[in-house]
């Protein structure tokens, strides 16, 4: 068969595919392994190509032995690495080599074993003071009623934060079976905050912080999941009520619609914005990671999972809107959700 027609075979290949000839020479190469290897691979030899020390011996193995082989091929695409699975096999006198890319299946285990080890933590360390003060009162503090008081009191505290992070666990993964399938009734967004604010108010009490909602638009109906959009809320105006309360006041925002460039179409936007501390840059890009926190010790004192602005996430996925989090240390906070109508 001439070069020719084999390149033309190749290129028909909807993955990466090289072949090398008799002469340890790259006989064939489609565009897509290109992209893996770099340009010009056509006559070059299959080492300067390939590189990698454990696709050379696979390849040296596949031409002696005439035996299929399958090896990892490490590369990069930009700043990321990637992952892929090589069948190098006999072709006649040729090598074949196919690449199939297993970055994605790789990056979605390790986040797996990453919240396993993450859920693994959060629960350890309330359970493990759960128990040191069980054998306590079982023990020395029998007949202590003021350190009885005081063990029973941390215990009720650990046990709550053990019950939100299961509740936030199992509100995470209803959310993420729910993210492909677009909400089609519509909600009142006015009267939503309306709502969540007011629910809010004895938590804001306690905080001494001020809740002002401003209505800049009354009337604005989004396609909408109610329940999910008031979690969304209540979630950004809690944050600010526990992390912002140095500012004294929190505003809520809701904002008439104007066409998004971003999402094409238009849609509204609600701010929940406060004057608190702030926080730094650097951070503002993995705060909807899964437990991700600014301050471990200061988070897990207010209550918090690590989880919420996760949940907020995949929330405002589900209705094809995008969230926004600007923030300034020492000048507060805001983050805004825009919702297409």
């Amino acid at each position: 068969m001439s070069d020719e027609k084999i390149a033309s075979i190749i290129d028909a290949f909807p993955g990466p595919v090289i072949l090398i000839g008799p002469d340890e020479r790259v006989r064939a190469a489609n565009e897509a392994i290109g992209v893996i290897l770099g340009p010009n691979l056509v006559g070059r030899h299959f080492i300067t190509a390939l590189r990698q020390p454990a696709i050379l011996e696979a390849v040296g193995e596949a031409r002696t032995m005439r035996a299929r082989r399958l090896v990892r091929y490490t590369g990069r695409d930009g700043a990321k690495d990637t992952h892929y699975r090589v069948v190098i096999a006999p072709a006649g006198d040729d090598i074949l080599l196919t690449f199939e890319d297993q970055t994605a299946a790789e990056e979605a285990g390790q986040m797996r074993r990453d919240f396993v080890a993450n859920v693994s933590h959060e629960l350890r360390t309330p359970l493990t003071a759960l128990l040191g003060f069980i054998e306590t009162l079982g023990g020395a503090a029998r007949d202590d009623a003021a350190a009885r008081d005081r063990f029973l009191g941390i215990m009720a505290h650990e046990a709550n934060r053990m019950t939100r992070l299961v509740d936030d666990l199992l509100s995470l993964s209803r959310v993420e079976e729910e993210e492909r399938i677009r909400p089609r009734q519509y909600v009142d967004l006015a009267a939503l905050l309306s709502s969540v604010i007011k629910g809010l108010e004895p938590q804001a009490a306690d905080a001494g912080v001020t809740v002002v909602l401003d209505l800049m638009a009354s009337d604005e109906m989004v396609p909408g999941d109610a329940g999910q959009l008031v979690q969304v809320f209540t979630n950004l105006v809690e944050n600010g009520i526990k992390y912002g309360a140095s500012g004294g006041e929190i505003v809520v925002r809701l904002l008439p619609r104007v066409m998004n460039m971003r999402l094409r179409g238009e849609a509204v936007q609600v701010i929940v914005a406060d004057k608190g501390e702030g926080i730094a840059s650097h951070h503002i890009a993995r705060l909807t990671e899964r437990f991700y926190r600014v301050d471990n010790h200061r988070s897990r004192e207010v209550g918090g999972t690590g989880l919420g602005l996760a949940i907020v996430k995949h929330i405002i996925n589900r209705h094809r809107g995008r969230l926004e989090i600007r923030s300034e240390l020492g000048q507060g906070t805001e983050v805004s959700v825009f919702l297409p109508v």
